[in-house]
């Protein structure tokens, strides 16, 4: 059976790009979100996030009638479920945006349809939303239990993009597609050769949620590595971006580069589901986590020391420019930014303090003193103290900052 319609569950970061791209290969794609305003925007060829070139992708098949939002789903031969999948209490995972976008889905569901689950989930998620569907639809059968003979296929398939080059890794990246029986995988297969250039890679759907929460557990440990190193050289004072680039010489070490914590959707939360599901198993994962979620107080310290530095040398408070909110170089997205975390902190305790993040046009609402200022106020401040390396900052001169007290935790003027 051809796929000629997808309903696409959740218009953010990936869902509306994913949305986008399969509505310009002529299919029809109907996006739903549960923000009208994000809907209303869609709709008139607009979008209420920063990625390059979307804005583009989404005027032009609004326009040619392809793509359409809305707040409820409608019937289509493919289901994309791409919501957030947030922690709660004690770093346990939050199913409760998937469990809502699968229910919602159910009355909408025929003989025939494919359901696709892209949000980050814990091993056995996609065989819950298969239950969960079965309960709610009894006419239907599922592939839990029906394996190959069932109505609707059921599978899941990772995202691995970039923000900021999302539009192209949505295409040219492989995918690792895992149905809960091989005749779902294959029909999922069939969805993504729509738009993808890359591999598709079968595969089980338990294995496929778990090499998503493997690839980016990885990358948090190897960034814990660079974190630790950090706060290792400032105590024995040695220049850690040096020490980086020297030991990067050897031809097989290649050390991350160290920051003010580690933020986004991703990195900052799929190892917790690792640890979650096996805690007794997953030790150096929890380690690598508890080390990358202390270094934004490591941060603070720092700041709290070049604070006091200057009111001994100078006599005088000093006012303070935090560079950069996002939870990395050259995107809007704060989800879990380390940055944010570390200006929040500062915010009702410095008189005198500003904010610089050149891609956001208003301040979070979790800042109430800290006002969101433009680049020439933002380096009027004292101290400097850069927690991004957005590309404006990084071009900074040496000599805008020959007379401020820097705090570089990105490395970005050494």
């Amino acid at each position: 059976m051809n796929i000629s319609s997808v309903c696409v569950i959740g218009l953010g970061y990936i869902g509306l790009p994913t949305a986008a791209v399969l509505a310009s290969r002529k299919v029809r794609v109907y996006g739903v979100d549960i923000n009208s305003r994000a809907v209303d925007s869609i709709n008139q060829g607009k979008i209420h996030i920063v990625e390059p070139d979307l804005d583009i992708l989404v005027h032009s098949v609004v326009n040619e009638g392809y793509l359409k939002a809305s707040t409820t789903p409608q019937c289509a031969d493919a289901f994309v479920i791409a919501v957030p999948t947030p922690f709660k209490n004690h770093f346990q995972p939050d199913l409760s945006y998937v469990e809502a976008a699968a229910r919602s889905i159910a009355p909408f569901l025929a003989k025939g349809n494919l359901v696709v689950l892209e949000s980050t989930s814990p091993v056995g998620t996609t065989e819950m939303i298969s239950s969960l569907l079965a309960e709610m639809r009894p006419d239907l059968t599922f592939p839990h239990t029906e394996g190959v003979s069932a109505d609707i296929s059921i599978a899941y398939c990772p995202e691995r993009v970039l923000p900021g080059h999302i539009l192209r890794e949505l295409v040219h990246n492989a995918r690792v597609i895992g149905g809960v029986s091989p005749s779902c995988t294959e029909r999922a297969t069939e969805l993504y050769k729509l738009f993808v250039d890359g591999e598709c890679i079968a595969t089980n759907s338990r294995t496929a949620e778990m090499c998503k929460l493997t690839e980016n557990s990885f990358r948090d440990v190897n960034i814990a590595f660079a974190n630790e190193l950090s706060m290792i050289c400032d105590k024995l004072d040695v220049n850690v971006w040096e020490l980086i680039k020297l030991a990067n010489r050897h031809p097989r070490v290649n050390i991350l580069q160290p920051g003010p914590g580690v933020g986004g959707h991703c990195i900052a939360v799929d190892p917790w589901f690792i640890v979650a599901k096996t805690p007794e198993e997953s030790r150096l994962i929890k380690t690598a986590r508890e080390v990358n979620d202390f270094k934004p107080q490591f941060v603070i310290k720092k700041i709290n020391e070049l604070q006091k530095k200057f009111e001994s040398e100078k006599g005088k408070a000093p006012s303070i420019a935090f560079l950069g909110l996002a939870f990395k170089a050259n995107i809007d997205d704060l989800r879990e930014s380390p940055a944010l975390h570390i200006v929040e902190y500062f915010d009702g305790k410095l008189p005198d303090a500003v904010a610089v993040e050149p891609n956001i046009q208003e301040p979070p609402k979790s800042l109430k003193h800290i006002k969101l200022v433009g680049m020439e106020q933002g380096l009027n401040s004292d101290i400097i103290v850069l927690l991004v390396d957005h590309t404006e900052f990084k071009q900074l001169s040496k000599e805008t900052l020959r007379t401020k007290f820097v705090l570089d935790t990105r490395g970005a003027w050494v």
